[in-house]
């Protein structure tokens, strides 16, 4: 199961998925505040309540990137024990400190209604050319993927940011099933952040992706699939 980031929806990364699909059947969805799902709001621990129940019986790796990956990480916090493999591009544990947690809160309500005022393509314009975005290479097909939806977007960032994630650093050894961490080598904040959880991950393996920024997997989606080709084969 690969889960999107905060704007795209189950049809982002469609060359990225297309290699995967050459080795794996790869489920995506929408989740909550994007796509087919906009209408629906949801906090991060409710988020991987409903995915939970959407996996059914069988074993599954779980894989995201950013906001996906912490969707993904709280699932696999809540239910363990289905997984095989668990799978964290661009993830971070949280924020610590309660003052740098509510600035966070702050800047994605300020972002929130940039959202509602400006709308989705002039946010898109904004967001994409942030630094840990403008090396993204122009693909008409990956823009025409994002989400459409103002206010779902906006209810994502209150309901489900950073800002409001729980601190997860010290349950991390809680969690036993093998686990690959993926950073960009560029995006320095999250590839730092990428090694401490590798650290602090009692089966895990670190892979930094070479010359990539923050969305790696649209960057670089060979060599992103080909790590992960290769961490299932061994897990």
């Amino acid at each position: 199961m690969w889960l999107h980031g905060f704007t795209q929806t189950r049809a982002s990364a469609h060359q990225f998925r297309s290699i995967l699909a050459g080795s794996f059947d790869v489920e995506t969805l929408d989740l909550p505040g994007h796509g087919e799902h906009a209408s629906l709001g949801a906090s991060l621990p409710e988020t991987a309540q409903l995915l939970l129940s959407s996996l059914g019986d069988e074993p599954y790796v779980l894989a995201g990137y950013s906001f996906g990956a912490r969707v993904a990480l709280h699932a696999a916090l809540t239910n363990p024990e289905q997984l095989r493999g668990l799978i964290l591009l661009g993830s971070t544990r949280g924020i610590a400190d309660e003052h740098a947690r509510a600035e966070r809160r702050a800047n994605d309500e300020i972002l929130a209604t940039r959202l509602e005022t400006e709308g989705v393509d002039a946010f898109l314009d904004y967001w994409l050319a942030l630094p840990m975005f403008a090396s993204l290479p122009v693909d008409p097909v990956e823009r025409s993927a994002r989400s459409t939806d103002a206010e779902g977007l906006a209810r994502s960032l209150r309901l489900a940011g950073t800002g409001t994630q729980e601190w997860l650093g010290e349950r991390l050894k809680e969690l036993r099933v093998p686990t690959l961490v993926m950073a960009g080598e560029r995006d320095e904040k999250f590839s730092l952040e990428a090694r401490a959880m590798n650290q602090s991950l009692p089966n895990s393996e670190l892979y930094v992706v070479p010359g990539a920024n923050h969305a790696a997997h649209l960057e670089a989606p060979a060599n992103v699939a080909h790590a992960i080709v290769r961490f299932s084969n061994q897990s």
